[in-house]
């Protein structure tokens, strides 16, 4: 009887798998075999696409002559590190005895690529079936099915042509790239930077991303603050008052002027008072009263570029440190899969989502979370998600969004403490889908303050409070959004320079809260209000934040766009800088070859002089690679190829053409 050969990414996972299928046997030299089953495993690339001095040895010489370098047969070789290893693999592909092939590396792009370059150098038994395992967690249960379920390799064909094209468009733009920008502008780079020589680096995400950290640098750099003065009126009477701030419109008495900053405020401080001198002695109405209640649901679960983010935010750790500890609580089978853009689950999980809960409420031990759940259980909260905005099989392309598995706690209390905090926002963030919205009671209030009943004009007050009547799925995230900056849990009663500790800060903003909204709501629309005082507000214009390095993959995924409103980022998500496999690599290949620099404590990321210098030779001569859009669209042309909506070969030509254009532009202007 022929056996089924099954070729994992790395060994921890292989030991999984054998697990799941109850393998017992010793492990042998890189492999394990039973009656049935062979398991097997790479350890990450075993190959690698061959430099151009293998095509020809005058390549190893960085000439204008053999440029571009565009090969029509291409050529890779077995990584000398780990040939040991392939060589294991390799025979074991050959084996007459293997009637089945089972390609269960990791479920994406990437790892695709890594195992089809392993089987186009082994040549496997032709006779064997090839088949894909496809896994969202490494739960038993989820292997077994995908053991079950797997489907035949050719299913996977597109995949593998755009995990090609993308190492192929990597390679041809970077060392094309890299080698023409260096023969052009190598000596001149050397001499700014004070080196005998330099060489530039290039790459088609890479470059991008350090476009968008000179270009925020030098709008920080070149910002000039412009002050501007506000105008603040406070209403009411001896016993109770309010403050409301002045804007301008159509009917204010200095419309269009050119006194004005902007609609809330004057350039000179002598205007603002002349304003207010105006307003002395006039009638105050209130025009408008609109009470409202409004909800606000729980946001959606972490895809890799939030929880990133969110890390960097929390903990000050970087997106590549943020990765490794998902990815060893995916292989300790407490989250699902970590490299995944959606944001929300798949129809067929939702349906099945009361195991996770369970599994939480039985084994883990921790009582903040326990008491979550068990209020769940108390107030009867509905664990249906299939009609809510959780839940959408349209927004998922390989995986769904990370979640807890509910399983894996007998790995929990060997883990280091980072990353038990990082799982337990995870939890946290999922928990709080099954909460109710938060709701709030909203009052808007309009002042109007007539200035001359003939023309008509008068000069608006606009004020606004909103207050929280109902914590609903805050009462698990809100406290630790309040508690987010701090360096632990331990410092949440920490003294402030008045020596008040923040959670009674906290109690005397949310009294002053509801003190304000009691004195809004005595209002009635049409009430002449006194005018106790109006009083000029210095303020002044902001630049922009430096990118740290959570947010500036949330910028990467929005295609150069930092977008901090949340809702407002899922709604324009389109093609991406890079993946989310890929685009912590990037960051640290960036900081590896000193053309950014990130600061351990604040993750806050700025450019070296190096970075400064490379980003303008590259905006001098090929301007366009700094463009996220451009960047974003040959991503977009991959997940095309993946999709089957374009062919391999359109995409290789509008490359090779890309190229050629490049190089005959420069070429001439040298």
């Amino acid at each position: 009887m022929g056996k089924k050969l099954l070729i994992t990414e790395k060994p921890s996972v292989a030991m999984e798998f054998a697990k799941a299928l109850k393998i017992t046997t010793k492990r042998k030299n890189g492999y394990l075999e039973s009656d049935d089953w062979i398991i097997t495993w790479c350890v990450g690339h075993l190959v690698t696409m061959s430099y151009p001095e293998k095509y020809d040895e005058k390549l190893k010489y960085w000439r204008l002559d053999t440029l571009p370098f565009i090969p029509t047969d291409w050529k890779y070789e077995i990584i000398p590190q780990v040939a040991n290893q392939f060589n294991i693999v390799k025979e074991l592909l050959q084996r007459e005895d293997v009637e089945e092939i089972y390609n269960a590396g990791d479920s994406g792009r990437e790892g695709e690529y890594i195992q089809r370059l392993v089987f186009m150098m082994s040549k496997p038994n032709p006779k064997a079936k090839m088949k894909r395992v496809w896994i969202d967690s490494q739960t038993e249960e989820e292997i077994l099915r995908g053991i079950k379920e797997a489907k035949d390799l050719s299913e996977y064909d597109s995949l593998s042509d755009s995990a090609y094209l993308r190492a192929k468009e990597d390679y041809l733009i970077g060392i094309n790239f890299s080698r023409l920008l260096s023969i052009i502008y190598g000596r001149r780079l050397a001499q700014s930077i004070n080196e005998d020589k330099a060489s530039i680096s290039v790459g088609r995400v890479m470059t991008c991303v350090l476009g968008m950290v000179v270009a925020r640098e030098r709008e920080i750099r070149n910002f000039v603050k412009t002050k501007f003065f506000k105008i603040i009126g406070e209403f009411g009477d001896e016993n109770s008052s309010f403050n409301a701030e002045w804007k301008v419109n159509e009917k204010s008495s200095v419309y269009d002027s050119q006194k004005l900053y902007n609609e809330t405020g004057f350039k000179k401080e002598n205007d603002a008072k002349e304003f207010i001198a105006s307003m002395a002695n006039k009638k105050a109405i209130i025009t408008e009263l609109k009470k409202s209640k409004q909800k606000e649901n729980a946001p959606l679960l972490f895809n890799l570029a939030e929880i990133q983010n969110e890390c960097t935010r929390r903990f000050k750790i970087k997106p590549d440190e943020t990765l490794e500890i998902i990815q060893n609580l995916y292989e300790k089978k407490l989250v699902t899969y970590p490299r995944t853009d959606a944001r929300v689950l798949s129809t067929a999980v939702a349906k099945e989502i009361s195991k996770n809960l369970n599994g939480i409420a039985r084994g883990y031990k921790d009582d903040e979370v326990q008491g979550y759940i068990n209020k769940m259980i108390n107030e009867k909260y509905s664990t249906n998600l299939l009609k809510t905005k959780y839940v959408n099989d349209s927004k998922i392309t390989d995986h769904y969004a990370i979640i807890p598995t509910g399983q894996g706690y007998e790995n929990y209390n060997g883990l280091p403490e980072l990353q038990k905090q990082v799982y337990k926002v995870i939890v946290k963030r999922f928990l709080a889908i099954f909460y109710p919205p938060a709701q709030y009671n909203k009052i808007q209030v309009t002042i109007e303050v007539q200035m001359d009943e003939k023309s008509n004009k008068v000069e608006t007050f606009l004020t606004s409070q909103k207050i929280c009547i109902d914590k609903g799925y805050l009462e698990i995230l809100k406290p630790l959004e309040k508690n987010s900056e701090k360096k632990s849990t331990n410092d949440a009663k920490k003294v402030d320079n008045n020596n008040q500790s923040l959670s009674e800060k906290e109690d005397i903003q949310e009294s002053k809260e509801e003190n304000n909204i009691e004195i809004l709501k005595k209002l009635k629309k049409g009430q002449e209000i006194d005018v106790k005082n109006y009083e000029i507000k210095d303020a002044e214009t902001s630049p922009p934040t430096r990118y740290n390095s959570g947010s500036i993959i949330l910028a990467m995924e929005n295609a150069g766009k930092l977008i901090e409103e949340e809702e407002l980022r899922e709604q324009i998500k389109g093609a991406g800088i890079g993946t989310s496999a890929t685009r912590a690599e990037i960051i640290k290949k960036l900081e590896k070859i000193k053309y950014i620099d990130i600061n351990s404590k604040t993750q806050i990321i700025t450019p070296t002089k190096k970075g400064e210098n490379i980003y303008d030779i590259v905006n001098m001569s090929m301007p366009d690679m700094l463009n996220p859009k451009l960047t974003a669209s040959w991503e977009k042309g991959l997940d095309m190829v993946a999709k089957k909506e374009i062919k391999p070969d359109e995409f290789m030509v509008k490359l090779d053409k890309y190229i050629h254009s490049k190089f005959d532009r420069l070429v001439i202007k040298m």
